[in-house]
């Protein structure tokens, strides 16, 4: 257990760093850490401007990963995101360049406007953290997040991602906008130099040795029971069409044990499963309704009722 408890000390300075960086985000920080643990992709869907891009650069600077970006748009081609292979004119030979996606930290900046052929092409790399160039397949960095973001006000111009994309990222998370008195202090960091780069906190072998000690976060049958049922609640309601998947469980699962584990806990608590409800299975749902989109308001409440429908297991037993 002092390997998990040296462990905690360190992600909590992550989180110390880069909440400092992003001013009045502390809770989405949080969750986009903890999704890096969990070894998962975030989706970021916000209006422009609220911090999406700092937070990921953030990110990869306090966990020292190389980081890069891709601007979604319509005319990006897959081999813009994976690379392509080259004509050497002195050898005759072709030879592989790799694209922006051989990186630790990816960033799709508006995944939304690239065309379904280019968002295709993260699909093997989010799923198997590989991609496949002319028959060839290559591996890529360890460790490898996507980080992508969605501009949900834009309707022309947008291609909306596919259930089978969606599913493929851990959390969808949004930033919103910070009080006055931080909006000031925002203000005040930028104009004083203080919101330039960060220094690095882990390294990513580092993080890679946190990921690992994750397994060892224990998560009681009663938990585990309670996790399960709600997942599937969530296919037996008659305005759900599409409900939390299998993948969805186990996302949850791993969710759940990285925010423990930032709590400097090493077993998860119903509580961990309640806050990471909401980011997990926001995105998941596809309702009866054409006009509601996945994570609005509406679906927001169906998960609010499953959530609050079912009873949360006690940490007492009855004596026998």
């Amino acid at each position: 257990m002092s390997d998990i408890q040296s462990m905690q000390q360190k992600l909590g300075r992550v989180l110390q760093v880069t909440a400092e960086r992003m001013v009045g985000q502390s809770l989405v920080t949080r969750h986009a850490f903890a999704a890096c643990l969990a070894g998962g992709h975030v989706l970021f869907e916000d209006v422009p401007g609220t911090g999406k891009t700092t937070l990921a650069l953030t990110l990869a600077q306090t966990l020292g990963l190389t980081f890069r970006r891709i601007q979604g748009a319509p005319d990006l081609l897959p081999s813009d995101v994976t690379g392509t292979m080259i004509l050497q004119p002195g050898t005759g030979t072709f030879e592989f360049r790799p694209g922006p996606v051989f990186t630790q930290l990816l960033l799709m900046d508006e995944i939304n406007r690239a065309t379904p052929r280019a968002q295709s092409a993260l699909l093997e790399a989010m799923a198997e953290r590989q991609v496949s160039v002319d028959g060839e397949t290559k591996s890529l960095p360890r460790p490898f997040f996507v980080l992508a973001t969605a501009n949900p006000v834009e309707s022309q111009g947008v291609f909306p991602l596919p259930e089978a994309q969606l599913d493929r990222f851990l959390v969808q998370l949004k930033l919103g906008y910070v009080t006055e008195t931080e909006e000031i202090e925002m203000v005040r960091r930028q104009e004083s130099g203080r919101g330039g780069i960060v220094s690095s906190v882990m390294t990513a072998d580092e993080l890679i040795l946190a990921q690992q000690l994750l397994s060892k976060v224990t998560i009681a049958d009663d938990v585990l029971q309670y996790l399960v049922r709600m997942c599937r609640k969530t296919r037996e309601r008659s305005d759900v069409m599409l409900g939390a998947s299998p993948r969805a469980v186990i996302a949850l699962t791993k969710f759940s044990q990285a925010l423990a584990m930032l709590e400097n806990r090493d077993f998860v608590t119903p509580d961990d499963v309640r806050e990471a409800w909401f980011p997990v299975l926001r995105h998941r749902l596809r309702l009866e309704s054409w006009d509601i989109d996945r994570g609005s308001v509406a679906a927001e409440k169906i998960l609010q009722q499953v959530l609050d429908a079912e009873p949360v297991p006690s940490e007492f037993v009855e004596a026998k």
